[in-house]
């Protein structure tokens, strides 16, 4: 429930910044370790063979962002999360198809 003193904050990421691991760490609030495991799910795909030469897209930390939500405030182990991700994308892409045919 928010508060009227309650303080949103976030970061606006350019769709086309490549941002490294660290970079991805500081943004989620979390060690390297909850990243690669959500990489090893397919929750992000980052350009790059080895964790420290990843880059990680604004999209790709907005969808790491949302699994660790759905984690704490669900309990969604990750991988129902990258299920519930897969899901909600596919949902995206079939309203934009039918916004396209005006529906």
């Amino acid at each position: 429930m928010n508060h009227p003193l309650d303080v949103l904050t976030g970061q606006i990421l350019d769709e086309e910044a490549l941002l490294g691991l660290r970079e991805v760490c500081d943004l989620c609030g979390v060690h390297a370790e909850a990243i690669i495991e959500m990489v090893e799910e397919g929750i992000a795909e980052p350009v790059g063979r080895r964790p420290l030469e990843w880059r990680f897209t604004g999209p790709m930390v907005a969808r790491l962002q949302r699994a660790l939500r759905l984690q704490a405030e669900l309990g969604v182990n990750l991988a129902g999360a990258a299920l519930a991700l897969d899901l909600l994308d596919e949902l995206d892409a079939l309203r934009r198809t039918l916004c396209r045919y005006g529906t």
